[in-house]
């Protein structure tokens, strides 16, 4: 193909190269037969002399390019045949690399350009790959393993596998009691308690031991529950592994299970979650499972803005991946499992919802990307829209509590919490002995209530939650169960300041669960940085391939201020006698450096 273009090329050179001769010794003959009239014999001569020149340089010149242009028809050898794929490679690679490299390649392909017509081709499929990319990473997310399982390459031995091995997260739990469970199944004793109501609904419930769904026709699987905790779904058995202490057990294999299926189950339904000031999904699985989704708001790299109040700062999908990631590594175990997820914002949100608050707020914006943004307080307008890309979305998805009917939940406000106004402050930010009248208060006056409380405190100083107001807790267990960490999306907003009002509780009241005070300890050694376990625990989520879920300045931020609260905790013990509750008396195990405090 190359040959017949040059080939082509000479034959039109050399065409036009004659008729351009041709041309000029047919004006040459014309003026020397008009000038002979009037001309002498030296005149003609002259004229001759010049047409013979000229058709003489005009041969000479088609001759001189048709030995040039077909050098080029020369077939390559094998070894510079076997430079071809190489180039393809190399412009491959360019289109992947840094735009300094991008540079580079352009100049070469500007050197050569035939290379330039045979790759178009190849730039077009890239384009459309690249447009396509998102739609690819969907699908593989739906491939994924769950937490503990998508462990991506890390250089070293892992410091995560070594930080759960370790004694400190290993402690004895002690014997959970019938009353220590938020729920359990039923007994041989229970079944005798209630066998005449059975036998009364017989007819209705056949087998009370058995539960079989009859949803099949709208879109649920078709499920029997029974006694046995394998035919329940992962969302059920977690519910059921709530307990008083804790929301889950770090080594409960369920948590993989569960993860696993908030990142690959068909969506079955979306509607929006009515309370809260911003736009958040309730989603339904095909299993009867349900969770939360915060959609993408910020990229990665952008930091809440200087002049917004910390109650009109955006929610975070990536925060709340982020804050159960620190939770679950501080060894609190408070937040409900989050994972991240690709959704497709018009096939599993907008053809599917029922909600028409919700659909009424969909469209196209003027770069081709379908866009909503529901109804809420802030943040729900068309200025701020939720898009895809154009319809790829990246969202949070957190595992639901228990309906409220089945476990309710009392909400407390918190004593630390702020004033919510841009003008006036909060009595403990006016009180530095605030603490004592807190530690007179009920339920703050016994048990662990407080220490609970500064257990939060510390998780949301690391983090830069600045939106806690709130901590809620099962009615069931009364005042002596942990606190539920929820609702974390304000969190991680600014990495490069420190808000050091977050740890007031730590500050005023100078008292600390000993072991959380030891892990901390063990999170500032170079074996345990928390920033390298906490980057290694986000590289088990879904959208990690995608995209790092925390920024490195995010990561460095968490070594920054786990000193500082370490430094406070030092403050206070030159101060104070007792600012250690020990909450691990006989369980002084494993290295001395970690566990003595």
């Amino acid at each position: 193909m190359c040959c017949t273009t040059h080939m082509s090329l000479v034959k039109q050179l050399n065409i036009q190269t004659l008729k351009g001769a041709l041309a000029v010794w047919k004006n040459l003959f014309s003026g020397a037969f008009m000038v002979r009239r009037n001309l002498g014999q030296s005149t003609r001569s002259i004229y001759l002399g010049l047409a013979c020149l000229s058709l003489s340089l005009h041969v000479l010149l088609a001759f001189f390019c048709l030995s040039v242009l077909q050098t080029a028809c020369v077939f390559p050898t094998s070894s510079s045949s076997s430079s071809i794929p190489r180039t393809d490679t190399q412009h491959h690679e360019s289109v992947s690399q840094s735009p300094a490299s991008d540079a580079a390649s352009s100049n070469k392909l500007q050197r050569r350009p035939h290379d330039e017509v045979r790759h178009k081709p190849t730039a077009n499929m890239l384009h459309h790959k690249v447009r396509g990319s998102l739609n690819e990473v969907a699908e593989k997310s739906k491939k994924l393993i769950g937490v503990g399982k998508i462990i991506q390459k890390v250089d070293g031995p892992s410091k995560l596998g070594a930080l759960f091995k370790h004694p400190l997260y290993n402690l004895p739990q002690p014997e959970l009691q019938q009353d220590d469970w938020l729920m359990r199944l039923k007994t041989e004793e229970d079944a005798k308690d209630t066998e005449s109501h059975e036998e009364e609904n017989e007819d209705i419930f056949p087998d009370d031991s058995e539960w079989q769904s009859n949803s099949h026709e709208e879109g649920y699987d078709k499920v029997t529950w029974t006694t046995d905790v394998e035919t329940h779904p992962p969302w059920l058995r977690f519910h059921l592994g709530i307990s008083r202490w804790e929301l889950y057990n770090r080594k409960d294999p369920n948590l993989a299970q569960l993860t696993h299926y908030l990142a690959t189950q068909r969506i079955l339904g979306s509607v929006q979650k009515k309370g809260g000031t911003q736009l958040k999904l309730l989603i339904s699985f095909p299993n009867y499972g349900q969770a939360l989704l915060k959609p993408m708001k910020q990229t990665r790299h952008a930091e809440t803005d200087v002049n917004l109040f910390y109650f009109s700062d955006f929610e975070r999908h990536n925060a709340e991946i982020a804050a159960f990631h620190l939770d679950r590594l501080l060894g609190f175990n408070r937040i409900p499992p989050v994972v991240g997820r690709l959704i497709n914002v018009t096939t599993e949100i907008k053809e599917i919802t029922t909600d028409r608050r919700l659909s009424k707020t969909f469209f196209t914006s003027p770069a081709g990307n379908v866009c909503f943004y529901g109804q809420c307080e802030y943040y729900c307008s068309v200025e701020h829209p939720v898009c895809g890309q154009p319809h790829m979305l990246e969202v949070s998805l957190a595992t639901m509590l228990p309906d409220l009917t089945i476990a309710p939940r009392r909400s407390w406000r918190s004593p630390w919490r702020r004033s919510y106004s841009r003008t006036k402050l909060a009595q403990w930010e006016k009180d530095p002995a605030y603490c004592d009248t807190v530690k007179q208060t009920p339920p703050y006056n016994q048990g662990t209530r407080l220490v609970d409380l500064i257990d939060m405190a510390v998780l949301d100083f690391l983090m830069s939650n600045m939106d806690r107001h709130h901590y809620e807790t099962f009615e069931q267990f009364g005042n002596n169960t942990f606190l539920l960490h929820l609702d974390n999306g304000r969190a991680f907003g600014r990495h490069s300041q420190d808000e050091p009002s977050i740890l007031a509780p730590l500050q005023q009241c100078c008292r600390i669960r000993r072991s959380t005070f030891l892990r901390l300890r063990l999170l500032s050694l170079p074996d345990f940085r928390l920033s390298d376990i906490m980057r290694e625990s986000l590289t088990q989520d879904p959208l990690s391939r995608v995209a790092p879920l925390l920024s490195e300045p995010h990561l460095s931020a968490l070594d920054r201020r786990l000193a500082k609260v370490l430094q406070v905790v030092k403050t206070c013990q030159e101060k104070h006698d007792d600012v250690i509750y020990n909450d691990i008396e006989g369980h002084d195990q494993g290295p001395r450096s970690a566990v003595t405090a």
